[in-house]
């Protein structure tokens, strides 16, 4: 059977979507603050002002909700760091945009927090489906960044004896170091030194310029999707 007033019910699951989101929105804000585990479906209906059964009926449960606010995160997390770094040219200015972008995405969370950072804390040693999102959503940007890494190699940028998951783990550990010193230890100049050992890295792994050909450009500011 047609429904009979098919323009109402497109207005009224637009409106759902609309619901849907705004309340994703601020438990992605909560989740910030709190962490994962901070997150219930009882705070969420007091700070968008509904009632619990309101917000239950968009998510199912609890679970359901951290799960959404991972991939929210993580979608918010593509469109800041990711594909602007992909307009910048293969090879070492795309993974110098990667690492900057990444830089100014921490910087903005120091007063907040990383859901990366804080749900690996939280469900490091919880098996279940948010670590399971969380694990697949943080394996999909290092998996980005290896990438990012061997095309760099490729193109001639890095030393072809460079070894990709090495290089990955210095960098990534350099994120975890400015997150530990800017947020937790609230040391001033945490983000220049991140930066500066980012090029230290680089002049590590880069490959020598050749005569007559120019060296990868300095970092600037400001594909395939980022997608698990």
């Amino acid at each position: 059977m047609s429904d009979p007033n098919p323009a109402g019910s497109h207005r009224s699951l637009h409106k759902g979507q609309q619901t849907r989101a705004a309340i994703l929105d601020a438990a992605l804000t909560l989740a910030s603050h709190m962490g994962l585990e901070g997150l219930s479906i009882g705070a969420l209906a007091e700070v968008t002002k509904m009632s619990k059964s309101g917000v239950f009926a968009h998510f199912g449960s609890r679970e359901e909700l951290q799960i959404s606010v991972v991939r929210e995160y993580h979608a918010k997390f593509e469109e800041e760091v990711f594909y602007p770094a992909l307009q910048e040219p293969r090879g070492l200015p795309r993974l110098r945009a990667l690492f900057d972008r990444w830089v100014r995405r921490v910087s903005v969370e120091i007063d907040s927090g990383c859901i990366y950072i804080s749900g690996a804390v939280e469900f490091d040693d919880r098996p279940g489906p948010v670590r399971d999102a969380l694990v697949t959503m943080v394996q999909t940007w290092q998996d980005a960044l290896e990438r990012a890494i061997r095309i760099a190699v490729e193109e001639g940028h890095l030393k072809p004896e460079t070894d990709p998951p090495q290089m990955l783990f210095e960098v990534h550990g350099l994120i975890l170091a400015l997150h530990h010193d800017a947020r937790f230890l609230r040391h001033p100049g945490a983000v220049e030194r991140a930066r500066k050992a980012f090029d230290r890295v680089l002049d590590h792994y880069s490959q020598p310029p050749r005569a007559g050909r120019a060296r990868a450009p300095a970092r600037r500011a400001g594909a395939a999707p980022l997608r698990p």
